[in-house]
């Protein structure tokens, strides 16, 4: 099960071979890239989350952040969750400050924080610390991203985390 629905291991394996062969699309500016994506989209029921997901990725992929923001939220809307639903949220959140509103992405991604842990806890706390510099506040976003890295350094861990969160705790 996927999001709640069924998967085809068929679509799912040849969604992962368009990305895979994502680069060889780069001379059209990615428009033969999106109708790929889009003739694997047509094959899913008209309500499926998936559908406005996977045009997302390829409509940000290709540069076009302006057309992602409302297909994530209409993949949200749709229902999508889990890790797919986490993942859409840092790519909107990514989006939405690409086209100047870091503000609405740090509003979706900071519950995410609270989320349960995956492999994609680094990558939330990175684009929230992006979408936190758009808006002048770098000293959370430095907090963020060392609170990242602490764990993955071969020593100094305690420290760097204790650094991290001094960046943002009112001085007494």
């Amino acid at each position: 099960m996927c999001e709640g629905e069924p998967v085809n291991r068929d679509w799912e394996d040849r969604v992962t071979a368009a990305w895979a062969a994502f680069d060889d699309y780069a001379e059209d500016e990615g428009a033969d890239f999106r109708a790929v994506i889009d003739a694997l989209v047509a094959e899913l029921p008209d309500d499926s989350p998936l559908g406005p997901f996977e045009q997302a990725c390829a409509w940000d992929s290709t540069g076009h952040s302006d057309k992602a923001v409302p297909l994530y939220q209409e993949a949200l809307d749709r229902g999508l969750t889990g890790y797919r639903g986490r993942r859409a949220r840092i790519q909107m959140s990514s989006s939405l400050r690409n086209i100047g509103r870091a503000e609405e992405g740090v509003k979706l991604l900071t519950p995410e924080l609270d989320a349960p842990s995956d492999e994609l806890d680094d990558a939330v706390r990175a684009t929230l610390a992006l979408c936190l510099s758009s808006l002048g506040r770098d000293r959370e976003g430095l907090s963020l991203v060392l609170g990242a890295l602490a764990p993955h350094l071969p020593r100094y861990q305690r420290s760097m985390a204790n650094y991290a969160r001094a960046l943002v705790e009112p001085e007494g």
